[in-house]
């Protein structure tokens, strides 16, 4: 393990942390309890009284904190990737990542000076979650994992099967719409639009329609169909890929992360939205797209540039390397 992956791995997971924080932020209704940006009460961010976090204070302030750690923590990958990593592509991600985050930031400040709008909010989300993958996938391909499965002399084989790579490249991409079904949910206050669960007024559709019970019924349906689509993949990696244990590994992790998410999103309900669960559930929901995202580039990985230049390699010096000579013939 290199110190760079050791790095990006740390980017990854405060970057976990800080959705967890934004969480907790929307669960306790603490967006506006600092209502001035970039500045806290005046205070430069850094220099705020640490006694004077307390209430919402504590979970908004505390949120920009982590921010601004992590945006450090990006700028510091993103010029390392640049003056070290030999890959192009990577270098760009590196840039991406740290252009993400930069507007990540300048989102948060937009939501709290226009007193969260919704379609801000969402895209403040939304745009989390991309950043979020972003490091997953630098943590990623800068992992040994990774460079092995690209060398010429890989044990792997190259995925061949189109179902499964159309089940595991459509995986992350509903995840991700299902996570900003659920920002939708939790930022236009239709969490409780359906107070039970897991019926929906005591029926499998709702008897009665309007913008809040749509969107939290859809939220609903989508788990459902994330859940089956997860249990699909991991099925046909069971049945026909059961020697890629780099594979079955993150399938069965999707499992289970996806029914104690269908179980928070329940608890979410029957709490009333409870901050801890709730918060719990935006977490799990990145865990889950963080995972799907593993599973997706491992199974796409011979479509990267480094996979190719392997491949390319290895028919070049096939078709350059000496035939082995023949039993009695002429040295």
């Amino acid at each position: 393990m290199t110190w760079l992956h050791r790095y990006a791995r740390l980017v990854c997971a405060a970057t976990l942390l800080l959705i967890t924080a934004g969480g907790m932020v929307t669960s306790t209704g603490s967006g506006l309890s600092v209502p001035d940006w970039p500045n806290t009460y005046g205070y430069f961010m850094f220099a705020f009284p640490l006694s004077n976090m307390v209430g919402g204070i504590f979970y908004e302030h505390g949120h920009r904190m982590i921010a601004s750690a992590v945006g450090l923590l990006t700028i510091g990958l993103a010029v390392w990737l640049w003056r070290a990593e030999p890959r192009q592509w990577m270098r760009h991600l590196g840039v991406a990542a740290l252009v993400a985050v930069t507007l990540q930031g300048v989102l948060g400040g937009i939501t709290v000076l226009y007193f969260l709008p919704t379609p801000i909010s969402v895209s403040h989300a939304g745009l989390a979650q991309v950043f979020f993958s972003l490091t997953i996938g630098l943590a990623l391909f800068t992992s040994a994992g990774w460079r092995r499965s690209g060398a010429l002399d890989t044990h792997e084989p190259v995925i061949r099967d189109s179902t499964l790579v159309t089940l595991a490249t459509g995986l992350p991409a509903l995840v991700y719409v299902q996570i900003l079904v659920g920002a939708t949910m939790r930022h236009t206050g239709a969490g409780l639009a359906i107070p039970d669960f897991p019926l929906a007024f005591g029926r499998l559709v709702p008897p009665q329609w309007s913008f809040a019970i749509a969107v939290h019924f859809l939220h609903r349906i989508g788990a459902v169909a994330t859940a089956l689509l997860i249990l699909a993949t991991a099925r046909h990696l069971l049945v026909h890929h059961s020697e890629r244990r780099d594979l079955i590994r993150p399938a069965w992790a999707l499992v289970l992360l996806v029914l104690t998410q269908i179980g928070l999103g329940g608890w979410t309900v029957l709490s009333e939205r409870a901050p801890v669960i709730n918060t719990a559930h935006v977490a799990t929901g990145a865990m889950v797209l963080g995972t799907a995202l593993v599973l997706g580039l491992r199974v796409n990985r011979h479509r990267f540039p480094d996979a190719r230049d392997a491949e390319w390699r290895s028919h070049r010096a096939s078709r350059i390397a000496p035939e082995p000579a023949r039993p009695g013939a002429p040295i």
